[in-house]
């Protein structure tokens, strides 16, 4: 454990000296290593600065404005503890970056304690440019520490951790009741911010500690970014100078015109990049194979000499010199080329398809706020009479997640749900749940009972596991999976149209109805717009009745004139 004690201020590391022989004209903030090596050359080529480009994912802004309120409260808990020796850079659209870090260095050099928000020291010699959340003073520098708002740690034992409020305790000690939850970005951007660290001899070299806060709010948990923890024995700090290094010469490249080191190819961040148009029309230009392939596969197709969506669609599937792909068998890679190039959303990969149904049937659609709760449970009630009328209920909470008021709401829903499940069986009758993709169900069904299992009316943990693992419950996108090839996705807003249904609300989407939520709840301090609350409603119950008009397509003669891929 490193305690505090008098900061080493001068002076440079061996690593630091090493690193400054590097010349570049770039300027790259940690955030590279971690992103896509296309994106990093878009970012940097002189030729697409003004380039159209997305507008920013609603989704992604509203985890940015959640993490930021979650630092805040963290600095504000750590400023009232620690008291004078807290000491923060300000902030603010009217203050230049030069102007933060030259008041991050006078903070440095007068060895102030906790230093909130420091804008570090540009580094020209190794490209290295910079924020961090918090830096930490000890006897031999300074350590530098994250705070985030996802998850740090799992039950389990082996971590190294302290209490927030004892963040001067360096290193923390063993936790016997929690492991590390794997973060690679988190310990990337605490080694990026090591090495400005170093370059401005600031560091305490005497080990590579570096601590992060989660959203747990009360724990540190500390890592060694010198730990071989990394595939292959690799340290943090190895594989941060690695991909670092790299992303620097894809930067560099683009910056001064010379041939591009990294070139468009689909992967699953695409979906949110604003620079997806300018890659998409490069791509369709090219007919590119990671159009119907993403990923490490697409890369193992170009290797071996399959680069257009062409070329793959006349593949023999039982090609032996071509290597066995990660994502699909390479038959379904085919067919996937095939159905793209004849402009097919959908086509059949079994001659047959088949859902299982049931005399009564319940269709079920969870609404939830990122990790802040499940606010709204849909539920769609159809086939034989158990004596509840058919159609669609909500069981909802309209107050601000997170809230007590979300256990109601569930243990209405579940009470609902089992009380039809009862009903059939007195009958005699089947039944049988349905969603789409149950994983984020499954999620919210078990945090539910974990959160509130005190609540009057909530069930068991193994009440709910015993359902979710019977056959009472069906995920209709594992049929999706099973039977279809999509080329456009496997998404409900884009399979169920194929089967006749249509959204009522031309902007349906996971992502709109985040900043419906806000709005119907007033989250941000205004007035619960009551529309939005209509809106939310009327989203869910297309969901649920999506899943019901997918079902009944399925199991219907019209299946059969989707095109069977061994006929294209």
């Amino acid at each position: 454990m490193i305690r505090l004690g008098t900061p080493a201020v001068s002076g440079s590391s061996p690593t630091a000296t090493k690193l400054r022989c590097v010349t570049t004209t770039v300027l790259l903030d940690a955030g590279v290593v971690s992103r896509c090596r296309r994106r990093v050359h878009l970012e940097h080529d002189p030729a697409m600065r003004d380039a159209p480009r997305g507008a920013p994912d609603p989704t992604a802004e509203l985890r940015k404005a959640d993490a930021t309120a979650h630092r805040r409260a963290v600095a504000d808990q750590l400023a009232a503890r620690f008291g004078d020796r807290w000491h923060e850079i300000p902030t603010g659209p009217e203050l230049r970056a030069a102007e933060r870090e030259a008041a991050t260095v006078e903070a440095l050099r007068a060895g102030r304690d906790f230093i909130w928000a420091p804008q570090l020291p540009r580094d020209q010699a190794t490209s290295r440019r910079g924020a961090i959340d918090l830096l930490v003073r000890t006897a031999g520098g300074y350590v530098p520490v994250l705070v985030v708002r996802h998850k740090t740690i799992d039950p389990g034992s082996g971590a190294r951790t302290s209490v927030l409020t004892d963040l001067a305790e360096v290193g923390g000690s063993p936790d016997p009741k929690h492991k590390v939850r794997p973060q690679p970005r988190d310990q990337l951007r605490l080694a990026h911010t090591r090495r400005l660290l170093q370059a401005g001899g600031f560091a305490d070299e005497r080990h590579a500690l570096a601590g992060v806060v989660g959203l747990e709010g009360d724990i540190v948990v500390w890592h060694d970014l010198e730990a071989p923890t990394w595939p292959g024995g690799r340290t943090a700090l190895a594989e941060y100078d690695s991909r670092f290094a790299d992303r620097v010469a894809v930067a560099t490249a683009a910056a001064t015109g010379a041939h591009p080191l990294a070139e468009p190819s689909r992967i699953v961040e695409c979906r949110s990049c604003p620079w997806w148009q300018v890659c998409e029309a490069a791509l369709l230009d090219a007919r590119d194979v990671s159009l119907v392939v993403r990923g490490e596969d697409a890369g193992m197709l170009r290797a071996a000499g399959v680069t257009t969506v062409d070329e793959l669609a006349l593949v023999d599937p039982g090609d032996r010199d071509l290597p066995p792909l990660v994502g699909m068998p390479l038959d379904d890679a085919v067919g996937l080329a095939r159905a793209w190039l004849a402009d097919l959303t959908v086509v059949r990969r079994t001659v047959s398809v088949g859902v299982p149904r049931a005399d009564v049937e319940v269709d079920v659609d969870m609404e939830s706020f990122g990790d802040a709760g499940a606010y709204l449970w849909g539920a769609l009630l159809s086939g034989a009479d158990v004596g509840e009328p058919h159609g669609y209920r909500a069981f909802v909470s309209w107050e601000p997640l997170p809230t007590d008021d979300e256990a109601r709401s569930f243990a209405e829903f579940w009470q609902w749900l089992s009380g039809i499940r009862r009903a059939a069986a007195e009958r005699g009758l089947t039944f049988r749940a349905y969603c789409y993709n149950e994983l984020a169900e499954n999620r919210w069904l078990l945090a539910s009972v974990k959160r509130f299992g005190q609540y009057p009316g909530m069930p068991s943990r193994r009440e709910v596991l015993n359902f979710i693992e019977s056959d009472q419950w069906f995920d209709l996108f594992g049929s999706v999976r099973e039977y279809f090839l999509c080329s456009h996705g496997k998404g409900l807003k884009t399979i169920a149209p194929v089967a006749g249904f249509k959204w009522r609300d031309p902007e349906a989407g996971g992502e709109n109805s985040m900043r419906w939520y806000r709005d119907a709840v007033g989250l941000d301090g205004g007035v619960p717009e009551l529309p939005q609350r209509k809106r939310l409603l009327e989203y869910n119950e297309d969901d649920v009745r999506a899943t019901f008009a997918l079902r009944a397509w399925m199991t219907s003669p019209a299946v059969m004139e989707i095109p069977y891929v061994g006929d294209i």
